[in-house]
């Protein structure tokens, strides 16, 4: 089907951009799953990790390098093809025909349109379902680290107002005893209530769901107090298990809406330590955006025809796509370890890239 805004250049060009940037991400990620495989296949055998273990972390690997490294393929990719086509007069053929240089530059950005959005949609719903199954792996069968698996004595704020406590939890059987919940309202105590177990229901379809067993309910009225005991009891109570037990790269792991449930839920709860989750939610949606400023410098760095060839034009390019990669993770750290807005943080690589972008436009050959 034709697109009536798109000519023949642009689908051109599109193509080029397109097939380039998915070749070169099935060469590298291809190379690097053999090097991966064979640094680690002794650890696989020692530890008997099966067929189909492996096969599936493999499934779950490709992905988030992909993501993960997408501001540097597309970089290679624009660099590679730009500078094949200027080599042979392709761009001088189409500026003498009077097309401008802000007109060449469109099916570069829909190319990086398309990307952008595709890593923004793996980022966001795909990766992090599929992280839950490859850091697991990683933790059983390469690092030989296991996950804690239960937690003692938890006290947190699950509602205004509202504390939590429990004893013991254990991770596997989402069970755990001796739980109390506290309600106060202006700082008077108004409600406790007691549970000797209470049980996180992973089948039901509403969120924070628990069953609690062998309830008491004190509620405070004044100088009177009025006692209620329950066999079992179902309620909603806004905390779930994740909130007690911390795994490794546990923002990962999460997709946007639980991201942001979660940083909002533990804002409520008063957690300090949240940097790195606010982080990894920012970056999100400001890492896609590298695909439009690093085509524009790809472009303008090599549209010229030089004699050398594409060398110095992709040696330049992979200095300044690996800065870009190196200043993501400087920022997320100085987020992190030194009070840097998360939101800076996750956008500083965009905001300094921008002013190069825009030197190297106006260099550009005309």
């Amino acid at each position: 089907m034709k697109i009536p805004f798109l000519k023949r250049i642009d689908t051109y060009l599109i193509a080029k951009f397109l097939g380039t940037y998915f070749f070169s991400i099935i060469l590298i990620i291809s190379i690097a799953v053999v090097f991966d495989f064979n640094e680690n296949v002794d650890s696989f055998t020692m530890n008997h990790a099966t067929t189909r273990g492996i096969f599936m972390y493999y499934l779950n690997f490709i992905p988030y390098y992909t993501n993960l490294f997408s501001a540097l393929f597309v970089f290679i990719s624009v660099i590679f093809f730009t500078s094949k086509m200027a080599d042979n007069s392709e761009f001088i053929a189409m500026i003498s025909t009077g097309m401008s240089f802000a007109r060449l530059m469109r099916p570069y950005m829909i190319s990086a349109a398309i990307i952008a959005g595709m890593s923004f949609w793996l980022g966001a719903d795909v990766i992090p379902q599929g992280s839950v199954k490859r850091l697991a792996f990683e933790n059983q069968y390469k690092k030989k680290k296991k996950n804690p698996t239960y937690a003692d004595n938890v006290q947190l704020q699950v509602d205004t107002g509202v504390i939590a406590f429990l004893e013991h939890f254990d991770g596997l059987s989402k069970t755990g005893t001796h739980f109390s919940l506290d309600k106060f309202e202006n700082k008077k105590l108004v409600s406790h209530l007691t549970a000797s177990t209470v049980i996180y229901d992973t089948l039901s379809d509403v969120r924070y769901h628990w069953r609690l067993r062998n309830v008491t309910i004190r509620e405070l009225r004044g100088m009177r107090e009025h006692i209620v005991y329950h066999g079992t009891l179902d309620s909603v109570i806004i905390m779930e298990p994740r909130d007690f037990l911390f795994i490794r790269n546990q923002q990962e792991t999460m997709t946007n809406d639980e991201l942001r449930d979660y940083i909002e839920k533990q804002k409520i709860r008063g957690s300090a330590n949240l940097k790195t989750f606010e982080v990894e939610y920012y970056k999100r949606f400001a890492s896609p955006f590298a695909a439009f400023i690093l085509s524009a410098i790809g472009v303008s760095l090599s549209s010229r025809k030089r004699k050398g060839g594409m060398g110095m034009a992709l040696g330049i390019g992979l200095a300044l796509s690996a800065s870009y990669i190196l200043l993501q993770s400087i920022s997320a750290t100085f987020s992190i370890n030194a009070g840097l807005h998360p939101a800076l943080a996750a956008w500083l690589p965009n905001i300094l890239f921008s002013f190069i972008t825009i030197y190297l436009y106006k260099k550009a050959p005309r």
